[in-house]
């Protein structure tokens, strides 16, 4: 397992990178003005339902189903389970855009009313939301393409499909010129990269044998499992989402940058979730599923506590370096061209609220695999939806005292009382991990990270005053500086707390669940034989 996370994690990696440089020229083209606060409205949008239909609602449900499919029922039974779903994907996607595309003001007014009063901006919003919206049709695509190839055991060409969003974009707003404004530059550079996202998953899929065909759907009991997790998960997407929706609508009645200062504190926020969070529960979906369906419930319990420490062993610097130094971070990151000191000061508010709740963010996918690799995705919906709700009243009760921050402070607040309760749902039901597992190497994690903090602000004190010198790069020198500073005492930290033994151990085993091959096809039957896929209760053929 350690290999798969590391090829998705290096280039998810890449991806976060390539994701800083298209941040840097966008702060540098479009700023934090109403021109850049349009663009994130239409850039949200889209990525909103994303989140809800494609990789959040319809991945939880998809790739447990096809992977259960094929450890029991072969590669043709799970090839066909895929195209049938694979064709209702995209005519419901298809249904949708049209919708979106034909009442964009009304979505646009909907879900950022406080554009409306500003009749430039709306325009705008509205103008690039119907540029960006077929985004989402494309990366429904791209994420079921990614589904098969994660269960197969292939995770490079769908880690590696978002680095072609920030390429394309990065080449569109350098073009700027060429567009009527910086906005549509970026509108549609985020379109071409849909299509260069489908593109290169469904040729890595092709080439593998693991290509769809489109076949009309029809009521297997795979489909009737799919279908029943679906429901519960696009609800408890739809709960994540409506927090990060409510962002967008709360932000849009905010003084002019709020959006701004929210997209770029989060941009930073994302790297570790990404990196670290997505690429663990990536992988630890598929391997629990697999280990489960086999009977092991031992090895897929080992599976998740070794992912959790993994993931905090490297989500704890971030989360301190974001936490002591988040001004440092913006200006460093940022601070040139449109975007100045006063935005970079606000985005690093902003920053350290998120900062606050990125460790439940992180591990929010590893508490979510045991669940949905069990079928069930109606226990994550209610710990999504009560957090939602706190989420929302805390953000309508601070958006006047903290504006923005606020706002970044209550999601905070919601992602630690959901993971909270999937860990007491999970205990309930008798699948929780253990806390002799996980809880003494936690605690010293935790304990690393405060002397982490404690060091970053000193040597940040530090630093200011010895670099006052310089006139250039001041900001960049010292936050490199204490990038070094800070790796070395936690890397000493860990290593007195924890021992070599407990890395090795660590690296050890979580490897030793790594790269089991993908089972051969057991049918041997036409794919387009509905027979070829086994009921529930059926045990698969012996080989």
């Amino acid at each position: 397992m350690i290999r798969r996370i590391a090829t998705v994690g290096g280039l998810t990696l890449v991806s976060r990178l390539t994701g800083f440089i298209r941040d840097v020229v966008m702060a540098a083209v479009l700023g934090a003005g109403p021109v850049a606060d349009a663009f994130f409205v239409a850039f949200r949008l889209p990525n909103h339902f994303r989140a809800i239909f494609a990789e959040g609602a319809f991945a939880a449900a998809f790739v447990p189903a096809y992977a259960r499919t094929l450890e029991q029922s072969g590669l043709s039974a799970a090839k066909l389970f895929a195209d049938q779903i694979a064709a209702a994907l995209i005519a419901i996607n298809l249904v949708m855009l049209g919708l979106a595309l034909l009442f964009t003001p009304w979505v646009v007014s909907v879900l950022a009313p406080g554009l409306v009063d500003d009749p430039a901006r709306f325009d705008l919003a509205v103008a690039l939301t119907r540029i960006t919206f077929p985004y989402l049709a494309l990366v429904s695509v791209e994420t079921l393409l990614a589904g098969i190839l994660n269960a197969n055991n292939r995770f490079a060409a769908a880690a590696g499909a978002p680095i072609l969003l920030n390429l394309s974009v990065v080449a569109t707003l350098l073009l700027a010129p060429f567009f009527s404004d910086a906005g549509h530059a970026a509108s549609w550079g985020v379109l071409f990269a849909g299509v260069a996202q489908v593109l290169l998953v469904g040729f890595d899929a092709e080439r593998h044998g693991y290509g769809v065909r489109l076949r009309l759907p029809r009521m297997s009991e795979p489909t009737r499992r799919f279908l029943k997790a679906l429901g519960p998960a696009i609800i408890g997407a739809g709960g994540v989402q409506l927090a990060l929706f409510a962002d967008t609508l709360i932000a849009s009645f905010l003084p002019t940058g709020a959006l701004s200062a929210l997209y770029y504190a989060d941009r930073i926020n994302q790297l570790p979730i990404g990196v670290v969070g997505i690429a663990v529960g990536t992988v630890l979906l598929p391997e629990m599923t697999r280990r489960l369906a086999a009977g092991d419930e031992k090895g897929a319990a080992s599976a998740q506590a070794r992912g959790v420490q993994l993931a905090l062993l490297l989500t704890i610097p971030c989360a301190a370096g974001a936490i002591a130094v988040p001004d440092l971070i913006m200006r460093a990151l940022f601070a040139r061209g449109a975007f100045t000191a006063a935005d970079a000061a606000a985005a690093g508010a902003t920053l350290a609220a998120y900062s606050i709740g990125l460790l439940p963010f992180v591990l929010m996918r590893s508490f979510t695999a045991p669940f949905y690799a069990r079928g069930d995705t109606a226990t994550p919906v209610k710990a999504a939806l009560l957090a939602a709700a706190i989420n929302i009243a805390l953000k309508v009760l601070l958006m006047g005292p903290l504006a923005q921050v606020g706002l970044a402070l209550a999601t905070s607040v919601g992602a630690w009382i959901n993971l909270s309760l999937l860990a007491f749902y999970a205990r309930r039901q008798g699948f929780a991990v253990s806390g002799a597992a996980i809880g003494k190497p936690v605690a010293k994690l935790i304990a690393a990270g405060v002397v982490l903090v404690v060091s970053l602000l000193a040597g940040a004190y530090g630093l200011e005053r010895a670099l006052s010198g310089l006139s250039v790069f001041r900001d960049e020198t010292t936050l490199a500086l204490l990038l070094v500073l800070g790796a070395v005492v936690y890397g000493l930290t860990v290593l007195l707390l924890l021992g070599r033994p407990w890395l090795r151990s660590l690296l050890r085993e979580v490897t030793a669940a790594a790269d089991t091959p993908a089972p051969p096809d057991l049918t041997q039957a036409d794919p387009t034989d509905d027979s070829a896929v086994l009921p529930d209760n059926e045990p698969p053929p012996k080989a």
